[in-house]
């Protein structure tokens, strides 16, 4: 997880960032099509994706995990500067009521793109159990997926 910077801004935020060889454009388009969404958004395991990309807007993604299983997540988006910041809302459907806030900024230098994710919880113990579930693992091989699905389109 070497190449993921994740901080802890306040007491109820979590902030993830990492760079990818890849342009600004393609990133966000990596976060904003289904096609995309699909070949890496859940760790590379198959996930169903429905998105109405725009503010107002929402989003559900299903991973179909490896353990058998199905994990749900969905949103709605609240501001769209494309190509370089996205607000949304997350929410795991199995704990539901538990909506986070996320802003995902986006910044190119020479042809490199940065993301930068800051999720804000309701509650410091809801930060604190985002931390302990084992969403760094989680975001470090989604982001690796994301990697590997960037490169074949360059």
């Amino acid at each position: 997880m070497s190449d993921l910077a994740i901080d802890l801004p306040s007491d109820r935020e979590i902030t993830l960032t990492r760079s990818f060889d890849a342009p600004r454009e393609l990133v966000f388009a990596a976060h904003t099509q289904a096609e995309h969404l699909k070949r890496w958004w859940a760790r590379g395991n198959p996930v169903d994706v429905e998105i109405d990309f725009r503010e107002g807007g929402s989003y559900r993604c299903v991973e179909h995990a490896d353990d058998g299983n199905d994990y749900a997540f969905r949103g709605e988006y609240r501001e769209i500067v494309a190509p370089e910041r996205i607000v949304q809302t997350f929410e795991f459907e199995g704990m539901p009521g538990q909506v986070a806030v996320e802003t995902l900024v986006f910044t190119e230098h020479e042809g490199r793109t940065t993301l930068t994710s800051t999720t804000r919880f309701d509650t410091t113990a809801q930060r604190d159990g985002m931390v302990e579930s084992g969403m760094a693992q989680g975001a470090a091989e989604s982001y690796a997926a994301l990697d590997r699905h960037l490169a074949t389109l360059r």
